[in-house]
């Protein structure tokens, strides 16, 4: 055999470097450092478990609401007269859809949301509680906070008092009880409200949309008395017939938008299927809780065993 035909075999034969990763070495690795592992895994299921006992229970109520608005174009009246209607800043009907994404934004506003806390006394419930009693259906109250029979909220260390702002409280309600999802399709709403309790919680909702309704109705109704009042003064001061006539209608159209608005009990959503009592909680998932902190601990438990045996094969002396 010539030396050409042996160095070309020496290069088709395949290079296996030294750092390649054996598999049943790593089998091994995990095989002698398993107790470390298993030890991770029961450290971390028990802090799991300990942590999700720890968690209250939240129920949450749920409200699935229709759009009550006409969502049609304008007609009729609405079609012969929006020109002139929309020069003087005046809605004749339709816009539906428009009242709908409004009042969804109304409802997790900032003023809305401050108050309807103030309204129904809700400080309390939310910033000075520790739980929920199920034997006496009453909150517990956290008395480092708040004192129950004086009816004041108390100072803390530094004297100063711990009464909540209305900043503070509707970021916790936004973020810990309030959510709002909506189908793009059906354009049904879903209101869901979470507590420690179950009982608050159906209430909260149902006062919730109560609450958005007349705050609506309310205001579609001052603006339109406004404009009535606005039309009925240049009524006064105009000696044309045509646009006394024209006057007339657009005050008989808003006379009927406020007559409609308070004829009406759900005048922005409509409930399709009203809140109930939850009788099960939606969360903590305690299972979940216990199954991932597990799978954590056993996941740090294989890298502590790699890395144990890393530093130890580093100190092996080459040979």
């Amino acid at each position: 055999m010539s030396k050409q035909e042996n160095s070309v075999q020496k290069m088709e034969q395949p290079y296996f470097p030294e750092d390649e990763i054996d598999l049943r070495e790593l089998f091994g690795i995990l095989w002698r450092g398993k107790w470390i592992i298993i030890l991770f895994a029961v450290a971390f299921a028990a802090a799991g478990v300990f942590y999700a006992l720890s968690k209250p229970n939240i129920y949450q109520a749920s409200v699935l609401l229709a759009p009550a608005q006409d969502e049609g174009g304008a007609t009729g009246l609405s079609s012969q007269l929006g020109g002139l209607a929309s020069l003087a800043g005046i809605s004749l009907g339709g816009g539906g859809a428009n009242k709908t994404v409004m009042a969804k934004q109304v409802l997790q506003s900032r003023a809305f949301l401050a108050d309807f806390i103030h309204r129904h006394e809700l400080s309390v419930p939310l910033m000075a509680t520790e739980g929920w009693d199920m034997e006496n259906q009453q909150w517990v109250i956290n008395r480092e906070f708040y004192n129950p029979q004086t009816a004041e909220w108390l100072k803390d260390e530094e004297g100063k008092s711990q009464t909540p702002t209305d900043w503070d409280m509707v970021k916790k309600f936004k973020g810990n009880h309030l959510s709002i999802s909506d189908d793009k399709e059906t354009g049904m709403v879903t209101l869901n409200v979470k507590s420690q309790s179950p009982l608050e919680a159906k209430e909260w909702a149902e006062k919730l949309v109560h609450d958005i309704n007349e705050h609506m109705r309310r205001q579609d109704v001052n603006d339109a008395e406004a404009r009535i009042a606005y039309l009925e003064e240049k009524l006064k001061e105009t000696n044309i017939a045509g646009m006394q006539q024209v006057f007339y209608q657009l005050i008989e159209s808003e006379t009927r938008t406020v007559m409609l608005a308070n004829a009406q009990n759900e005048y922005i959503f409509k409930t399709v299927d009203p809140a109930v009592v939850p009788q099960e909680k939606s969360e903590p998932k305690r299972a979940l809780i216990a199954i991932v902190s597990t799978l954590l601990g056993g996941m740090l438990g294989v890298f502590v065993v790699f890395i144990i045996a890393f530093i130890r094969n580093s100190k092996k002396p080459a040979t």
